[in-house]
């Protein structure tokens, strides 16, 4: 490993392309493993793993990363022997693959929390070198011999590598790239340039050298590409296209003079490749972007509160409302083209599943089969973390608890490979539904409720309530997969109380289950009502409200009275033939404004569990955006108040989550009946 990395510089790109081409090497590997254990070869799959494999291990090495340089290496040329000669992977070296791309993972994960990865171990490396076609020792092919200049930063796994490809009749090559103003300008930078040439090459090494200081090069930095290219290819032209200057082959290996390609023409007249169509931007700044797109939506509010105020003075407003009105309509288009920029597809939140899912295989010997069905749904980033660690727990969940193992599912007539479906779509355009899905045994209410020392529950929604009390475990000990009491309960946490979200169960014994997770596609800009309950305003997100109806005397039916201090007042609505709990918001969070309250005139309907729930307001104020500021001191966070805003006048107002608030108003009141 370098010291201290000192090319530290290029880390945080180095981490944004490792995640993307881990992706890719793993489902490639998992495709993989699935052929092999039928026996059949999966080329595509296999060229496909060894490319990202290669660009990995090149990216390491120009960061100075020699752990993960010598784990892909090492991959590498296993994939490379079965690529070249045609050759199925026996299961167990894909097995090998496998544990050498989750070692490579790890340390991906150490440096993007800022630690030292550790060596490659060397139980790993052997494992790896045992495989279809092991890495050759080095001087097996012809060690080519190396400038002392240049060996100096090359590794071994380099060295051997260049050595394989001079046996295979491929060019060795070096060419430096000097990033200037002007090549910038014509979208010639160190990424374009090594993406262009892996479409032709491949690349063994990029080595960033110092260079002197000069009006053309203000950087002083330049870059030594080494590659080896197929004997048909014409490395002038490429070269000359991407403005790269061949160096003497001396420089990297003793051959020949003969055998040195000719300079490319300085024509500044050759054909500029187009720019890169795709740009990678941290999530902090997409943060501030976010932020700052926030303080513009309140600055708003305080505007239009303004010419309210100057038009209740008398004044002529009418060319004000129309600034106003026209900069509440750019704002929006604003705000949707920075959430699109935010958004992600599901199915990337999704890609480390298979992977999960196989490891759970081998810890619990059971047989699933993974469906994941993402369509084109697509979520905001920061949501997407939050989600991530919740889908993991449903998934340990469903594999550990619910399948049965192969000889219980044959004993009850089920297919031996037991099914775990996965979908998500895109709700009513501004929710994310995603469902966890399995054919085995369901949950078993007895347990459970013994398990709480509870009473038996009833329907699915008192059941999910019990699975999600925190610590509650059907396990009688704890396993490496599950058995502490912390799944449903880290579920439920996510998707409710940090989402404001709605988590749904529908259960069949003997049948499966499925687990529905319904959260908004971005949690800090929303669109929200804003109403009075008494005399204090609150506002609620539109992606939690089902309809608000008008309450008519006649369709309200008085709770029984309650003592003072009771939870809620709570009656009951009819709504289209059909009564539903109502509760008095004024009531809830008491306070003077609850001592004498006018009759509500409205009802916001929200649903909890699957079933409707209405709370009484006074006054609709109206719709519009709003900047949902979390409440992270837990000393003030109640259940139901999800955030606060800010509506122009300089004045926190709550942001309340209807859902939680029905579940946990609806519990005191159960409590205090009884």
């Amino acid at each position: 490993m370098s010291d201290g990395f000192q090319f530290s510089e290029f880390l945080s790109g180095f981490l944004a392309e490792a995640g993307d081409l881990l992706a890719v090497s793993s489902k490639s590997l998992l495709a993989m493993d699935e052929t092999a254990r039928g026996g059949r070869p999966n080329a595509r799959a296999v060229r496909e793993a060894f490319r990202a494999l290669h660009t990995i291990k090149g990216l390491s090495a120009m960061v100075g990363i020699e752990p993960i340089v010598a784990i892909a290496h090492r991959m590498e040329s296993a994939l490379r022997g079965a690529d070249r000669e045609g050759k199925k992977l026996s299961a167990e070296v894909v097995e090998a693959l496998l544990e050498g791309h989750k070692a490579i993972e790890q340390r991906v994960r150490l440096l993007a929390e800022g630690k030292v990865p550790p060596e490659a171990p060397a139980r790993l490396l052997a494992l790896l070198e045992g495989g279809e076609e092991g890495p050759r020792a080095p001087g097996s092919a012809g060690t080519p011999v190396f400038d002392p200049r240049v060996a100096a930063k090359l590794s071994a796994a380099d060295q051997e590598q260049l050595a394989e490809a001079r046996a295979a009749g491929r060019q060795l090559v070096r060419a430096d790239f000097t990033p200037t103003p002007a090549r910038a300008a014509r979208g010639l930078n160190i990424t374009s340039v090594r993406e262009q040439l892996k479409e032709h090459v491949d690349l063994v090494k990029v080595l960033p050298l110092a260079v002197p200081r000069t009006d053309e090069t203000p950087g002083a930095l330049s870059f030594a590409l080494l590659f080896t290219a197929p004997p048909e290819l014409d490395v002038a032209a490429l070269a000359a296209r991407l403005e790269l200057q061949l160096a003497p082959l001396a420089q990297v290996v003793e051959v020949p003079a003969e055998n040195l390609p000719e300079a490319p023409p300085d024509d500044e007249g050759e054909l500029v490749p187009q720019a890169a169509r795709l740009v990678r931007v941290e999530v902090g700044r997409l943060d501030d972007a976010m932020e700052r797109l926030s303080a513009l939506i309140v600055t708003r509010f305080r505007l239009a509160k303004a010419v309210v105020d100057l038009q209740q003075r008398g004044a002529d407003v009418r060319e004000l409302q129309q600034i106003v009105a026209e900069n509440a309509r750019q704002l929006r288009d604003l705000r949707s083209a920075v959430l699109q920029i935010r958004m992600v597809p599901a199915a990337e939140m999704l890609e480390r599943v298979p992977l999960l899912v196989r490891g759970l295989k081998q810890s619990t010997g059971k047989r699933a089969r993974l469906e994941i069905d993402a369509g084109k749904a697509e979520v905001d980033k920061a949501v997407a973390e939050r989600l991530f660690p919740a889908v993991v727990h449903l998934v340990r969940n469903a594999v550990d608890h619910a399948l049965e193992s192969p000889d219980e599912r044959k004993q009850l007539g089920k297919p031996e490979e037991g099914l775990l479906r996965i979908v998500c779509f895109e709700r009513g355009g501004n929710q994310l539904e995603l469902s966890v899905t399995d054919d085995g045994r369901g949950v078993d209410r007895k347990r459970v409720a013994a398990r709480a020392g509870r009473e038996e529950p009833q329907t699915d929604a008192a059941l999910l309530e019990l699975l999600c009390l925190p610590g509650l475990s059907t396990r009688e000990q704890a396993t490496t997969t599950s058995g502490r009491g912390m799944g449903m309960d880290i579920v439920k946490r996510i998707a409710v109380d940090e989402l404001g979200g709605e988590l749904l169960l529908e259960t069949r014994p003997g049948a499966g289950s499925t687990f529905t997770l319904r959260v908004p596609l971005t949690v800090t800009i929303v669109d929200a009502f804003s109403f009075l309950a008494a005399r204090t305003r609150y506002v609620v997100p539109v992606a939690l409200v089902e309809e608000i109806v008008e309450i008519e005397p006649g369709q309200l039916i008085r709770g029984p009275s309650r003592k003072p201090g009771a939870p809620a007042q709570v009656g009951m609505l009819q709504r289209r033939g059909k009564a539903l709990p109502l509760l008095r918001l004024d009531a809830i969070f008491g306070g003077a404004s609850a001592l004498e309250p006018p009759e509500p005139t409205k009802a916001i309907v929200v649903r909890r569990s699957g079933q409707p729930v209405g709370f009484s307001v006074h006054r609709m104020l109206g719709q519009q955006e709003v900047v949902v500021r979390p409440l992270d001191d837990r000393l003030v966070r109640v259940p139901g108040v999800s955030g606060a805003t800010d509506l122009g006048d300089g004045k926190p107002t709550l942001v309340l989550d209807l859902v939680a608030l029905a579940a946990s108003t609806l519990q005191k009141s159960a409590r205090g009946t009884a």
